[in-house]
């Protein structure tokens, strides 16, 4: 079994230490990690992976990671580029969104056939061009759906069932909102839509995989599934109600898949959002 953990990290130290204990405990192999910077200089040495994004660096701060954390799988990191026509290396993912995914290949050591994709995805927020209106609104289905755009390119038309992809991370939504408060409801049906369509199920979590929140969640009907993952400033981790982080797979890979959201009190960690363990059985 491969064991993954998401998390977004919201660029802050003490959750990559929370990794470095993880790593020790045998506890996760891969780390999908979202709004990281560069881990504490003490702590470089354990954490092996690629950070050659392809853009100048002070056109973002934080960026996603794909982040190996144990022995027990191969990687083979894909190099971000920017969009460009004619297509891309074999060791390439083209990146149309600054910041918003990172790519590598992964196998349990010595079975390279069991080898799959794995996608760390932030949808940022973007904000809306000045002419819509005084005050320009937020978004984050723009990123989302440049984040589908460049994982079509591992997607074969024909057959999408056929590839092995996990992604997972932060996507800035409500699953199944229908409430206007926060949420672009049809903008962002648009994004669950798309990743259906090319073959990539939706894994969740949902409950029981999770502990459900306190509190009414915002956006959602009252019989949904969704367990928080982020807590708002204002926020413990008793109090969150907001789940924003999920995971996809692709279709006849994910039943292979369990996820869960750590989610409860002692479990929830260093960072606003909690961390989802994905563990991934032998096959």
């Amino acid at each position: 079994m491969i064991r993954v953990v998401s998390w977004n990290i919201a660029k802050w130290t003490a959750p990559w230490r929370e990794l470095a204990e993880m790593a020790r405990r045998g506890e996760a192999d891969v780390a999908l990690l979202q709004e990281t910077g560069n881990p504490p200089g003490d702590l470089a040495r354990p954490f092996r992976y690629e950070n050659d994004i392809g853009w100048d660096r002070s056109l973002c701060d934080r960026w996603p990671l794909v982040v190996q954390l144990s022995d027990r799988v191969e990687m083979e990191w894909f190099r971000q580029a920017p969009p460009k026509s004619g297509g891309f290396g074999v060791r390439e993912v083209g990146v149309s969104g600054i910041g918003t995914m990172a790519a590598a290949r992964v196998a349990p050591r010595g079975r390279p056939r069991e080898a799959f994709v794995a996608v760390s995805m932030y949808a940022a927020w973007i904000k809306a061009n000045p002419s819509t209106g005084k005050n320009p609104g937020i978004a984050s289905d723009v990123s989302a759906h440049r984040i589908l755009s460049d994982l079509s390119t591992f997607i074969d038309y024909e057959d999408p069932s056929r590839h092995r992809i996990l992604a997972a991370g932060d996507l800035n939504m409500f699953h199944g909102a229908t409430g206007r408060r926060l949420s672009w409801v049809e903008r962002e049906r648009t994004v669950w839509d798309r990743f259906e369509a090319l073959g990539l199920a939706f894994l969740g979590p949902q409950t029981p995989n999770g502990r459900p929140a306190a509190s009414p969640q915002p956006d959602v009907p009252a019989d949904t599934r969704n367990v928080p993952t982020y807590r708002t400033a204002r926020q413990s981790p008793g109090e969150a109600n907001r789940q924003l982080d999920y995971v996809f797979a692709s279709r006849g890979f994910h039943e292979k898949i369990t996820v869960r959201a750590l989610n409860d009190v002692d479990e929830w960690g260093s960072s606003d959002h909690c961390r989802l363990l994905i563990e991934i059985a032998d096959g």
